[in-house]
């Protein structure tokens, strides 16, 4: 049997292996290249061969997302000002935010598309720039495997704001995509999270963006001067150009808003948003056939709690309490109004035609005849988030702001929120709340 060949370390000195009685020779140490030096690992230059790579490709890059990013944190504050989240606990996701609510303001009822466009721009163009932003990571890379970790501590500190630009950044994508295709597989709330996240990358991404934007800005003028850290010292042949690669980043990007922008719509556009979790056909036909978020099996809601003799609206505010079955809310006056309903995923419908009471007169039933108050509205639904909402005095006074019995034409079918649900212009869908059990008006 022969012997296994051996695997140790080398000995120091070699010897005629055919001549045991040989002189031993001590052995020459190869030479070793130091750490940045060795190509075969991430933190030389050498290791990344893409001739891609440099300063003007970079610097396109890092525009388009200046601009997009900017956009998509100013509709997320937006977005989150719609809950009007210092009304009530129940509106708030993000408790403890401090100084960081600053922005809050009562949310508008007009326009009334106001949260179907913002929104809708909002999860859009985050999708969009997904490939623009793993193009400007990838273009990037070598400098996050860069050594020596700090040369200093100005290049500590941007190392550091580096670090929470990426992290930060990629953390904000992936669970806004896992939120839009409703698959909460991180731990926690997606509000708080999202919300939180947003403000730690964004201050990263100014910060970022005012060391570097002097530094773009000269690479776009001077397109030929390609010498920094990013372009490699032996680069590969190309096989394709920096514009060829920025077409296919824009084709990627392209794709995306085709399949994605189609949520916002109703028709035959609507099927086109394969990557929407409402991007098929239409829930059923008739009045009722268009979008939902939440079905009534999906909220626990039987036929038994909405039969016409166990359902009753209880209504409470300054003069007491009211207890309405649904053929006694018929013979008060009903209004009717064209109103949309826009979720936070994204998706929305285009406008549907309500029919109800008035919010402003059911708070008048309860002795608020002028100047409604908000509203606390809870659900026959037991559990999940949304059960309960509030709303703001200003959107209770709009005319337009219905406790809905029909839509289209018809009755509201159980998945829409039969016997009754709420519909007010401009707000999230989450606070249409469905179901509708009980009214309580007044100071919250």
């Amino acid at each position: 049997m022969g012997r296994a060949p051996f695997r140790g370390a080398l000995p120091a000195y070699r010897q005629d292996m055919r001549d045991p009685d040989s002189p031993r020779i001590p052995r020459r140490a190869e030479p070793r290249l130091p750490l940045r030096s060795d190509p075969r690992l991430p933190s030389t230059p050498g290791f990344w061969r893409s001739p891609l790579r440099g300063p003007w490709f970079t610097s396109v890059l890092g525009l388009v997302l200046l601009v997009g990013i900017t956009v998509l944190f100013v509709t997320g504050l937006v977005s989150y000002a719609a809950y009007n989240p210092d009304l009530a606990p129940v509106n708030d996701k993000t408790p403890d935010k401090g100084i960081l609510g600053f922005y809050l303001f009562s949310w508008p009822t007009d326009p009334h598309w106001l949260y179907r466009l913002n929104q809708g721009v909002h999860v859009t163009l985050g999708i969009t720039l997904i490939p623009v932003l793993l193009a400007k990571l990838w273009s990037v890379v070598p400098r996050l495997f860069a050594l020596p970790p700090a040369r200093s501590l100005a290049h500590a500190l941007e190392r550091i704001s580096l670090l929470l630009l990426v992290g930060g950044g990629l953390f904000e994508f992936v669970t806004g995509v896992l939120n839009v295709q409703l698959d909460y597989v991180f731990p926690g709330s997606f509000y708080p999270l999202h919300f939180y996240g947003a403000w730690v990358f964004f201050a990263a991404f100014v910060a970022h963006a005012l060391l570097k934007m002097p530094i773009a800005l000269r690479n776009l003028r001077h397109l030929r001067e390609e010498k920094n850290d990013l372009v490699s010292p032996r680069p590969a042949e190309p096989t394709v150009s920096r514009r060829g690669a920025l077409w296919f980043v824009g084709g990627g990007s392209l794709l995306l808003f085709a399949t994605t922008v189609g949520q916002n719509f109703d028709g035959p556009l609507r099927r086109t948003a394969f990557l929407a979790p409402h991007g098929g056909g239409e829930p059923g036909s008739g009045p009722n056939g268009f979008q939902i978020n939440k079905t009534a099996a999906y909220a626990g809601i039987d036929a038994a709690q909405t039969d016409e003799d166990a359902w009753r609206l209880v209504v409470t505010g300054r003069t007491g309490t009211v207890r309405l079955s649904r053929s006694e809310l018929l013979q008060l006056p009903l209004h009717s109004a064209a109103l949309p309903i826009a979720c936070v995923e994204g998706w929305s419908t285009s406008d549907q035609w309500w029919r109800g009471v008035r919010l402003r007169d059911l708070a008048a039933l309860v002795g608020y005849d002028t100047d409604p108050p908000d509203v606390f509205v809870e659900s026959l639904q037991r559990h999940g988030a949304f059960r309960k909402a509030a709303l703001r005095a200003n959107q209770v006074a709009d005319p337009h702001s219905l406790l809905a019995l029909y839509v289209n034409g018809e009755e509201l079918s159980p998945d829409h929120g039969y016997p009754a649900r709420i519909i007010v212009p401009a707000a999230p869908g989450v606070l249409n709340t469905k179901w509708v059990a009980r009214m309580t008006f007044g100071d919250l």
